[in-house]
């Protein structure tokens, strides 16, 4: 019942900005972990950034500085930044998320469709 819904993806040109958002619904007690993940072509599937429950951030090394994740807990919305885009940014971007269903340890664990980003001049 739970389930993630991706936006924001498009067209940017390299050196460009996007920012994606991922909305959560569903019987929710608590988020416990929430990130992105992408494919590209031909590529190995990739982390690309994910925030704990108590706030804290990691970054694959690939975006850092790049990218920047921030939360609308009201919205349940999970937000990805993506500024000086290159053209290895192109992929499928999922969102994914680990939700706690009660208080006495009950998880869930799903994904989104994915949203497309293309970095091309």
């Amino acid at each position: 019942q739970v389930q993630t819904v991706e936006s924001g993806g498009g067209l940017a040109p390299p050196g460009g900005s996007l920012t994606l958002s991922c909305a959560v619904s569903g019987t929710i007690h608590s988020i416990n972990e929430w990130g992105w993940y992408r494919q590209g072509p031909e590529k190995q599937r990739e982390l690309v950034a994910y925030i704990t429950r108590s706030g804290s951030t990691n970054y694959a090394d690939s975006v850092k500085g790049r990218f920047t994740l921030s939360r609308d807990h009201a919205k349940n919305t999970l937000h990805l930044r993506m500024d000086s885009l290159k053209t290895g940014d192109t992929a499928v971007y999922y969102c994914e998320v680990e939700v706690g269903l009660d208080d006495l340890g009950s998880t869930w664990h799903t994904w989104g469709h994915g949203t497309q980003v293309t970095v091309s001049s």
